[in-house]
């Protein structure tokens, strides 16, 4: 008998191989950071921000209990070569059945955020919010879990990102269905290079 973690583990890698194959990028950091330059008012954050983690994939999934993983690179805002490797990981409970995958990026407003951030094992608290860039699959979801609808493509959606505590997260849907209504918080880890 397997175990909920076991469970949750093959729910999430399952996910991530019914993602459609795209053509493969010289560097998918770079090419994701694009999408986020490109999209909404998201684009204003690569000049007020100190540093940025990008995250081309994150895989989500969940029926009761549910999860999610992803990793990434951080860059200092400015600098094209990236200043550490971060993972992020999401435990979640309560209503929710399907999967999704999608691209996050977590702006770092100034070098407090940014050394809280790199300081090892960060937690976002569940009243961070995500913005969705693109609304074709998924929507605008809060760490707690909740979800809303928008409009919109990833280059023209309406998004209106804040910092809050020094970080603004973005999203773009990648492929999935996901229903929730959940408690769930963030945690990152972080490792310079």
């Amino acid at each position: 008998m397997s175990t909920p973690a076991s469970f949750l583990k093959h729910l999430l890698v399952a996910c991530v191989f019914m993602l459609p194959a795209t053509a493969a990028k010289a560097d998918k950091y770079e090419a994701t950071a694009d999408i986020f330059r490109e999209a909404g008012e998201s684009a204003r954050f690569f000049d007020s921000s100190y540093a940025y983690a990008v995250f081309p994939v994150v895989g989500k999934a969940g029926i009761g209990v549910g999860g999610a993983f992803g990793t990434g690179m951080v860059y200092l805002t400015g600098d094209s070569r990236p200043v550490g490797k971060t993972s992020v990981t999401q435990l979640s409970i309560g209503w929710q059945l399907g999967g999704q995958a999608y691209s996050m990026i977590v702006f770092l407003q100034d070098r407090r955020a940014f050394e809280e951030f790199t300081s090892g094992d960060f937690e976002f608290s569940a009243q961070a919010e995500a913005v969705a860039v693109t609304a074709s699959v998924s929507a605008a979801a809060r760490t707690t879990g909740s979800s809303v609808s928008a409009g919109g493509s990833e280059y023209d959606a309406a998004t209106s990102g804040r910092y809050y505590k020094g970080m603004a997260v973005f999203t773009v849907a990648k492929g999935g269905l996901m229903y929730e209504a959940s408690i769930a918080g963030q945690k990152f880890s972080y490792k310079p290079l």
